[in-house]
C-alpha cells in the first residue's frame, strides 16, 4: 500500500531552529559595516555555507528581506554586503545624514556632492566597478580640487549657452551646485586654526568620514587631507549609483583622465587656484 507521498518529489530537510539561528548571525555580521569574515571565523564559515548550502542561503535571504534589507552580496571579500531599503529600521538616509552634519539647506546640498564627487572619483570607469580586484583612492584635497576643477567647467559651459550665473542653491542638478561649492571658501579658519565646518574641505571631510564608519572607505594616510581607498562594500554601493544621471553629468566634464588603469586630474590651468598639496585621488601613476 503507497501513501500519497511516495509518488512526490523529495522534500527539503526540515529548517531547525539552529538554522534560523545561524541565517540572523550572519544577517547580523552584515550589518556590521567594518567588519570582514577574514576578521572572524564563525563568520567566514557562516559565508561559507551560504555560497555552499542553497537551502541556508534561501533562509539568509529571507531572514535579511523580513528586516528591509537587500543582499548585495555573500562573498569572502566583502562579507554579506547589505543595502536598507527606505523602510528599513536599519536604513540610513542622506536627508538623515546631512541634516546631522549641516544645519543650513545650502550646506546639506553640498555634502551630496561631495559624496557624488567622491563616488565619481574612486570609480571613473564601468570597468572599475566591475573589477573586483580594483582598489579606487581618493584624498580629501584631491575630492575638493576635482569639484572646483569641475565647477570651472560648468562655469565655461553656462557662459558659452548665456545662461544666468547667480547663485541658485534650490535648482537640480550640477549646475545649481558649482554656483553654491565655487563661492565657498577652501578652507577657512576659526580663531584656534580649526578648519571650518562649512568650507569645502570640511563639508568633505565629513563625508568621508561618514563613509569610514560605514564600512565604504578605509584612511591609509594624513596627507593631502587624507588618504582613502575603497572597499568591497563601497563598489558594491556605487553600482547603483552609477547609472545616475548627476554622475554620468559629472564624470562627462572632463576633469578625470583615465589611461592605462590609473587616473588623476587632468593638469589644472595655471589660472585657477586650487587647494593646495591636493594629492592624486587614484593610484599612484
Amino acid at each position: 500500500m503507497t501513501t500519497p507521498h511516495d509518488d512526490a518529489q523529495p522534500r527539503e530537510s526540515a529548517v531547525t531552529p539552529a538554522d534560523v539561528a545561524d541565517a540572523a548571525r550572519l544577517v547580523s555580521f552584515g550589518l556590521q559595516a567594518k567588519l570582514l569574515p577574514a576578521r572572524d571565523a564563525e563568520y567566514t564559515e557562516l559565508v561559507r555555507r551560504h555560497r555552499e548550502d542553497p537551502p541556508f542561503a534561501r533562509l539568509a535571504d529571507a531572514v535579511a528581506t523580513g528586516l528591509g534589507l537587500v543582499v548585495l552580496e555573500v562573498s569572502v571579500r566583502a562579507g554579506m554586503a547589505l543595502a536598507a531599503a527606505e523602510d528599513s529600521v536599519f536604513a540610513v538616509k542622506m536627508g538623515d545624514y546631512s541634516r546631522r552634519a549641516a544645519s543650513e539647506t545650502t550646506d546639506r546640498f553640498l555634502h551630496g556632492l561631495a559624496h557624488l564627487a567622491v563616488a565619481a572619483l574612486a570609480f571613473p570607469r564601468p570597468e572599475d566597478l566591475a573589477d573586483e580586484g580594483y582598489l579606487g583612492r581618493v584624498t580629501v584635497n584631491g575630492v575638493d580640487a576635482f569639484v572646483r576643477q569641475a565647477c570651472r567647467r560648468l562655469e565655461e559651459q553656462a557662459e558659452q549657452a548665456g545662461d544666468n550665473t547667480d547663485p541658485a542653491s534650490d535648482a537640480p542638478g550640477l549646475e545649481a551646485a558649482w554656483r553654491v561649492w565655487a563661492r565657498r571658501s577652501t578652507t577657512g579658519a576659526t580663531k584656534d586654526a580649526r578648519r571650518l565646518a562649512g568650507s569645502t574641505i570640511g563639508i568633505t571631510g565629513k563625508a568621508v568620514a561618514f563613509l569610514v564608519d560605514s564600512g565604504f572607505l578605509q584612511k591609509t594616510s594624513d596627507d593631502a587631507g587624507g588618504t582613502y581607498r575603497t572597499t568591497a562594500r563601497y563598489q558594491l554601493q556605487v553600482r547603483d549609483l552609477a547609472g545616475s544621471a548627476a554622475m554620468a553629468e559629472l564624470l562627462d566634464l572632463g576633469v578625470v583622465l583615465v589611461t592605462d588603469g590609473t587616473a588623476t586630474l587632468l593638469p589644472a590651468d595655471q589660472s585657477e587656484e586650487l587647494v593646495a598639496d591636493a594629492g592624486l585621488p587614484f593610484h599612484s601613476l
